[in-house]
């Protein structure tokens, strides 16, 4: 019923909408919030799906009018896919065949054409949100580049870079420095494009020497090949999560669902598994110098200003 016959009740959406509005009030409060906003305009631009951040008002925009208009026109039998996981038995298949296979439900029955959008970065390297009233800024640094061709292996990269517990970043910057409880960097998987995202928040007077230290580890990994044992660790530590990830009926179906959204083969999980155990210092210290790219590294601050 829920697929196939919903119903958007006018009462019980308002009571969504008001919770969401709140959650909105309470995170604009927060200088990790509008760090994200800030970096999301500065590398999309206000035109891109990516780029145009919800306000406050576009809740009470939502009407059941506008998401009956959204089911029908996304919701149908040509636009389904079912991904069944677990202890699989031929009664499983047949009450799922019963109930979604044996006739066309929904309306319109067109499968969404994909649209391409540009983006349109600030030519900007530093974005400040001004917010006087807080003790810690948030810091986001990003570099917008498609990593695709290099997807897997950079990801390893990414991780001995800020990706774990004992990462570069986590090194110096929390255990050595003192300036963060924590740091991270990772590749957001955002719509045709790989972008590599460092995150953390600090006291307002340790912004800029956190972020030369950034640079520095980044330079580090241009110019140094990383130790062997360095790299052992980051592996073993990748490939743990990988086992750990995979290891319920519910993961599994994930996994497979982002296999076919992101256009991966079958062979995907084989292959992330060969790039960890066999990539080298010297393939990590070239993805560093191809993708860690300092001249486009984007600055987004939301705190207070320093004088």
């Amino acid at each position: 019923s829920i697929v196939k016959e919903p119903t958007f009740p006018e009462k019980e959406l308002g009571v969504v909408a008001e919770n969401n509005i709140q959650q909105f009030i309470v995170n604009s409060s927060k200088v990790d919030f509008l760090a994200h906003r800030a970096l999301m305009k500065a590398v999309y631009g206000g035109q891109h799906p990516c780029g145009r951040l919800v306000q406050k008002e576009d809740y009470k925009r939502i009407t059941p009018d506008v998401l009956r208009k959204f089911y029908d026109r996304y919701y149908h039998s040509r636009n389904c896919t079912i991904y069944v996981s677990g202890k699989v038995g031929d009664d499983c298949v047949r009450r799922i065949e019963d109930l979604f296979g044996r006739e066309a439900f929904g309306k319109g029955f067109q499968k969404p054409e994909k649209t391409d959008f540009v983006p349109v970065s600030s030519v900007d390297k530093r974005i400040f949100v001004e917010y006087a009233d807080v003790m810690q800024s948030a810091v986001r640094m990003l570099s917008l580049e498609r990593c695709h061709p290099d997807y897997l292996k950079a990801r390893v990269m990414v991780t001995l870079f800020g990706g774990y517990f004992g990462s570069r970043l986590m090194s110096n910057i929390r255990e050595e420095k003192g300036y963060t409880y924590g740091i991270s960097a990772g590749i957001a998987p955002y719509p045709g494009q790989g972008i590599l995202v460092i995150n953390t928040e600090t006291a307002n007077e340790f912004v800029e020497p956190l972020v030369r230290e950034v640079y520095h580890e980044i330079d580090r990994l241009q110019n140094d090949p990383v130790p062997e044992d360095e790299l052992f660790m980051v592996k073993n530590y990748m490939l743990g999560e990988m086992c750990r990830s995979y290891e319920s009926a519910f993961s599994l179906a994930d996994a497979w669902m982002f296999v076919q959204v992101s256009g991966f083969g079958d062979t995907h999980f084989e292959d992330v598994l060969n790039t960890i155990k066999n990539i080298t210092p010297e393939e990590i210290r070239e993805l560093a110098g191809r993708y860690l790219c300092k001249e486009k590294l984007k600055e987004v601050i939301s705190g207070k200003k320093m004088s």
